[in-house]
C-alpha cells in the first residue's frame, strides 16, 4: 500500500471513511431493493427494452443470483477500504467511478419514482446514496486539490530560496 498522507497539505486526509460510508450505504440500498422487490420492476423492464430495441447487454436475474452478486460486490468494495485509508493513488479514479455510479443509481431511483408517480424499489435509500457519493467525490477532489496546491507551493519555494 502506498501511504502518501504526509504531503504537507493541511486537511488533505485520505478518504477512507467516505469510502466505507458509501459501501455501507450501498449495502443498505441493496437491502432496501431486496425488501421492496426491485427485481419485479427491473426484470420486466429489461425484457421490454430488449423486445423494443433488440439486443441490449442488460442481464435479468433470479433473486438469489442478484443478491449474492451484490453482496459479493459490497464485500469486495469494503475490502478496498484500507487502500482508501492510505490514499493509494490508483484508488482516485476508482473512487470517482464508484461515487459517480452510485450518484447516478440514486438519481435513477428518484427519477423513476417521479416519472411513474409512485415510490420505486430502492427509492427510500436513494437520498443516502446521493449524499454518501457526494461525500466521497468531494473528499477525493479536495484531497487532489490540496495535494496540487502543496506541490505548487513546494515548487515555488524551490525557485525562490
Amino acid at each position: 500500500m502506498s501511504d502518501d498522507r504526509t504531503n504537507g497539505a493541511a486537511g488533505a486526509r485520505p478518504w477512507g471513511w467516505p469510502w466505507v460510508t458509501l459501501c455501507v450505504v450501498l449495502a443498505l440500498h441493496v437491502t432496501d431493493e431486496a425488501l421492496t422487490n426491485f427485481l419485479s420492476i427491473y426484470n420486466p423492464t429489461v425484457r421490454a427494452l430488449r423486445e423494443r430495441f433488440g439486443f441490449l447487454p442488460l442481464p435479468t436475474f433470479t433473486f438469489e443470483v442478484w443478491l449474492s452478486g451484490l453482496a459479493l460486490a459490497v464485500a469486495l468494495l469494503l475490502a478496498l477500504s484500507p487502500f482508501a485509508f492510505h490514499a493509494a493513488k490508483w484508488m482516485v479514479p476508482l473512487s470517482y467511478f464508484f461515487g459517480g455510479l452510485m450518484f447516478l443509481n440514486g438519481l435513477g431511483h428518484l427519477a423513476g419514482s417521479i416519472y411513474l408517480r409512485r415510490i420505486m424499489p430502492g427509492a427510500y435509500s436513494a437520498p443516502l446514496l446521493l449524499a454518501a457519493s457526494i461525500f466521497l467525490v468531494v473528499r477525493v477532489a479536495r484531497r487532489a486539490h490540496l495535494r496540487r496546491s502543496a506541490i505548487s507551493s513546494e515548487a515555488g519555494d524551490k525557485r525562490h530560496p
